[in-house]
């Protein structure tokens, strides 16, 4: 890992070096770009405490082993490349991205074409995805990729069916949009899980519905059971969205977002409800607590 000396300027990590951000540039040629052939994983940072790393670094490798890309370095060289891209860009508060491709190579998809992964680490100054505001969906017409096709597991750069979701809320007027399997059955949001209240009883789709297996999700299970919430993985439908008492998304980029109007129905009484507020709360203190993160020693 070659070094920089430390200033206020910004940097990125490509393959081993950390270079200034308007000098960060890889291939044309790299199938990361020609193919979406990689894998990445989002991680915030909080008051200095890199949330939940590990965690995102070990489903970063299973990602990589699931599409056959050996990432050639240890998961503690990439976590200490991590910590180095914070402290070099002073990034007490943010977003950081840690992006894995096939590698540069001759154009066509065998990936016998590539030499080496392409290894890159980015950070951004960058607040919850909403704003930290109640928003409002719909359901999409565009359905999750089946799991027979592509796993969810995969947090690959292919997000092409998200994309499309996303134009769809957009012109709808709305935030975001709520995705269904090909059962019917509600996926995720575009780039979130999602939750939804019924009775004081909190329902989150479960990993069959085809759905990422979300960081931020395995958080708020685990802060709402220790609330005394009854948490239930169950196959939810859209008149389980319409007749909801709460529904919020969960996510590193929206962290956890209350969703307040779906297919122009209020949720509940439109307003971000009270086991929304009571978990948001929770989240709010565990992701400064060292415990559950990796804090950067400042200096």
């Amino acid at each position: 890992m070659k070094s920089a000396t430390c200033s206020s300027e910004e940097f990125v990590y490509i393959n081993g070096e950390f270079v200034p951000k308007e000098n960060a540039k890889i291939s044309v040629w790299d199938h990361g770009l020609l193919y979406g052939d990689g894998v990445y994983e989002a991680i915030r940072v909080y008051e200095g405490n890199i949330f939940k790393l590990k965690e995102h670094i070990d489903r970063l490798y299973n990602s990589a082993k699931a599409i056959k890309i050996e990432i050639p370095m240890t998961k503690e060289e990439l976590l200490e490349a991590v910590v180095e891209l914070v402290k070099r860009n002073k990034l007490r508060n943010g977003y950081l991205r840690i992006i894995v491709t096939r590698g540069v190579g001759f154009m066509g998809v065998d990936p016998r074409n590539c030499e080496k992964p392409t290894i890159i680490i980015m950070s951004e100054l960058r607040k919850a995805l909403f704003g930290g505001k109640p928003i409002t969906a719909i359901v999409s017409t565009i359905r999750r990729f089946p799991s027979q096709c592509l796993d969810p597991k995969i947090k690959s750069l292919n997000y092409l069916n998200n994309v499309l979701a996303k134009i769809q809320a957009i012109e709808a007027g709305t935030d975001d949009a709520i995705m269904l399997n090909m059962e019917g059955y509600v996926a995720e949001a575009v780039t979130e899980n999602i939750f939804v209240v019924k009775k004081n009883i909190i329902y989150t789709p479960p990993l069959t519905a085809g759905i990422l297996e979300g960081i931020t999700r395995s958080v708020v299970i685990e802060i709402a059971k220790n609330l005394g919430f009854e948490v239930r993985e169950e196959n939810l439908t859209i008149y389980d969205l319409y007749t909801a008492d709460e529904v919020f998304l969960t996510g590193t980029a929206a962290e956890i977002t209350p969703v307040v109007k779906i297919d122009g129905r209020l949720v509940g009484n439109g307003e971000p409800g009270p086991i929304f507020k009571k978990i948001l709360e929770e989240y709010q203190k565990i992701v400064k607590d060292p415990k559950f993160g990796v804090k950067v020693q400042e200096g």
